[in-house]
């Protein structure tokens, strides 16, 4: 049995308080938030407090806060020699404080409250600084039935990288087409099996392999109707945009 203390009251800490709360492998021993309240929902199911004084003691302290929180979180710890983890994509290994034992937690998924997550399909990105604490925190990883891999500083955030290209932007580009939609009357929600398919190509496509549409032919009268179409001026820049990406990708002549 693993003993864990969540540190942080965000997307990822509820989700992840949640998946252990299954688990018959961990125990979460308390929850700490600087606002208490924020947490207070769970007094029945854990130990909550807003008191870095009053943490006991377990395998693991995760912290789950901001990227900017992380660091200062963690010198503030009153305890030495524990290992303490983070959950971020992007903060180093090294920005935790030294004084204790060091290591990198990171969940490859995107967390909304209200959405449920099934961590079998979310990878862990683990990364330490001494061998012995990967068990530990690839057994927590196999607690919540998620597949682990290490990887170290460098490949952790070019995976962060690489997830806001294909999560973050590509959720603003559904934002823009809800606009374009919206604009003619027209239900957003015909678009979506045509989401799920794209999605599904590059299960077994590489994503170079699975474009198509006029960009990638070089159709500049279709392109020059589409631009002609956009009255938002952003919306027109990203096209434009992102069609010459495109293009150069797959060798096109620009307009």
């Amino acid at each position: 049995m693993i003993s864990v203390v969540l540190l942080g009251a965000g997307n990822v800490a509820t989700h992840l308080f949640k998946a252990f709360q299954k688990s018959e492998d961990v125990v979460v021993k308390q929850w700490f938030n600087r606002h208490l309240e924020a947490i207070q929902t769970y007094k029945n199911e854990v130990e909550v407090t807003d008191a870095l004084s009053d943490l006991k003691e377990a395998d693991v302290y995760i912290i789950a806060v901001s990227d900017d929180a992380i660091s200062d979180l963690s010198s503030e710890l009153p305890f030495r020699g524990r290992l303490v983890v983070h959950t971020s994509g992007s903060v180093g290994i090294h920005d935790l404080d030294k004084k204790n034992e060091r290591g990198v937690f990171y969940p490859l998924q995107t967390f909304s409250k209200d959405a449920d997550v099934d961590f079998k399909n979310v990878p862990i990105c683990i990364e330490v600084i001494d061998k012995e604490h990967l068990k530990v925190l690839k057994s927590l990883a196999d607690a919540l039935n998620s597949k682990s891999q290490r990887v170290n500083t460098n490949q952790r955030r070019a995976l962060h990288l690489a997830a806001v290209y294909v999560n973050n932007f590509t959720n603003q580009l559904y934002r823009v087409a809800h606009e374009i939609t919206e604009s003619e009357g027209v239900d957003f929600d015909i678009l979506k099996p045509l989401i799920l398919e794209t999605a599904k190509k590059v299960q077994n496509l590489s994503p170079y392999m699975a474009q198509t549409g006029p960009a990638k032919r070089n159709d500049k009268r279709t392109i020059k109707k589409h631009l002609k179409l956009l009255e938002n001026e952003h919306h027109k820049a990203i096209y434009e945009l992102l069609t010459s990406s495109i293009q150069h990708t797959h060798g096109r002549k620009k307009l």
